[in-house]
């Protein structure tokens, strides 16, 4: 974070040691700061993206709360499919008294979009493509999901890098004797002096939230995210197996139809159990799919229908804004599913279709240690946890990565010689570079893409960077 002019009598062995930490703690800004600026603008727009949802979509999300009673779900639905013919994958209720209804309808030609509808007398205010609000641009733009799935391996190495620049950082930091630029900052804003001491200070004031959003950033990553929940998912410690209820269970994903929590997106739905007639019938577990899209089917004869559906899930208490995904063939399930800000009001409901019969009701007491860790970390990188004061903290975080970035890009200018990267120099004990690398290599281990980011930038130092800076020195 910040280069030190070393106090008088300090030993060769840690001068080159500092040099060294130096040296990677550049590498590591140069590759990701800046994904991480990109990360915490985006992200601090992502904070408030409710309320910012609410004023961009006004016309769509709000409406004059009704005092008459609120149309039924099916006649809502009925509704939004007049305006957009297709078929139903999702019905989300109203999450306050002057919210809109949504229905998510996929078109003929396999489009999926949402159709926002007025609870009180069902009429259409008009649609957009599903995950077409500001709040899911600005959470792809945040996830870098516009690049493709492969950013998610960006991801991985940003955040894995972005803790090593924490942690060499506050080694960087430690006064070691001095006093300017450890809690105070020196200088003018002309000179050099005053953007170190910025970066350092900075940098230890806001170190504690990067590393943690680094980390808790990391479950959305590639590898070491599908990792994760892969060990979360499935266990007694983390999310049971149908929450220690015995059903069976389908091959269909919770994601395919909702958007659920990233630690359940890879859970099971179970299966609804047909009338008898229907079970003979062949290949009865595609009935309904015929030339809709993955996520809509049409109703199955006997199934008890969305209101009754709705009626059962208000009545087992779920918190308002819960979503209803609509059955998929005919072994598929109602799924009712909220994940609001309180954690405690997590939920997750699965009816089967025919009898109304609770396949499985999960909510986060029913979650083992690893999960409630899990959801909770997540909870607060999302804003979720403390209310404002946890948005707050957030964007104050978020302003000081920025400034972080640009200080580090300033101070890196104004030392950077003519012509040159500004690489800091090279140790003058070669075995101080092999300590750090060697630390480094731990980090590698437990985020393997970036080991292997790692093992590339430590291929350009010997192959080109070390080679010129020493053919500099001895001319």
């Amino acid at each position: 974070m910040a280069v030190t002019t070393w106090p008088q009598g300090e030993g060769i062995t840690a001068k080159a040691l500092y040099r060294a930490v130096w040296r990677w703690h550049f590498y590591a800004g140069l590759l990701v700061l800046p994904f991480l600026a990109w990360l915490a603008l985006t992200g601090a727009a992502f904070v408030y993206h409710k309320p910012l949802d609410r004023l961009v979509h006004h016309h769509l999300l709000v409406v004059t709360p009704s005092s008459t009673p609120q149309a039924s779900p099916q006649r809502i639905a009925e509704a939004a499919l007049a305006a957009q013919p297709g078929q139903v994958f999702r019905y989300t209720t109203p999450v306050t008294a002057d919210a809109s209804a949504e229905v998510g309808v996929v078109t003929a030609r396999g489009e999926r979009r949402v159709v926002y509808v007025d609870p009180g007398d069902a009429r259409v205010l008009g649609s957009l493509p599903d995950r077409g609000t500001f709040g899911w641009t600005m959470r792809r733009l945040h996830s870098l999901d516009l690049l493709g799935t492969w950013a998610n391996a960006l991801i991985e190495i940003s955040a894995g890098w972005a803790i090593l620049l924490v942690l060499t950082g506050v080694y960087l930091w430690w006064p070691r004797g001095r006093k300017g630029g450890v809690v105070t900052v020196r200088g003018k804003p002309a000179q050099r002096l005053f953007w170190r001491d910025l970066h350092a200070v900075t940098g230890i004031a806001a170190g504690g939230a990067l590393l943690f959003l680094a980390l808790t950033g990391m479950p959305w990553s590639w590898f070491w995210g599908a990792q994760v929940n892969a060990l979360a998912n499935g266990h007694d410690y983390g999310y049971p197996a149908g929450v220690r209820v015995q059903v069976p269970m389908s091959q269909q994903r919770l994601a395919h139809s909702t958007v659920p929590a990233w630690s359940l997106q890879q859970a099971q739905l179970p299966q609804s159990t047909p009338p008898d007639a229907m079970a003979d019938m062949p290949n009865m577990e595609h009935a309904g799919h015929g030339g809709m899209a993955m996520g809509a089917s049409a109703p199955q004869a006997g199934a008890i229908g969305l209101d009754a559906a709705l009626k059962q899930f208000d009545l087992r208490g779920l918190a308002p804004g819960y979503s209803v995904s609509l059955p998929q063939g005919a072994r598929g399930v109602y799924t009712a599913s909220v994940y609001p800000d309180d954690l405690h009001r997590q939920r997750v409901v699965h009816l089967d279709q025919y009898s109304g019969q609770v396949l499985l009701d999960m909510d986060y007491a029913d979650y083992g240690p690893l999960a409630k860790a899990l959801e909770w970390s997540i909870n607060v990188h999302m804003g979720q946890e403390f209310g404002w004061l946890n948005q707050l903290l957030l964007v104050l975080a978020c302003a000081c990565i920025v400034l972080l970035c640009v200080s580090a890009a300033v101070m890196w200018w104004k030392r950077r010689p003519s012509g040159s990267l500004g690489v800091p120099p090279l140790p003058a004990q070669p075995r101080a570079l092999k300590v750090v690398v060697g630390l480094l290599v731990i980090g590698g281990v437990l985020f393997p893409l970036v080991g292997l980011s790692l093992l590339l930038m430590l291929a350009v130092d010997l192959g080109w960077v070390m080679r010129r800076q020493r053919r500099a020195v001895s001319t």
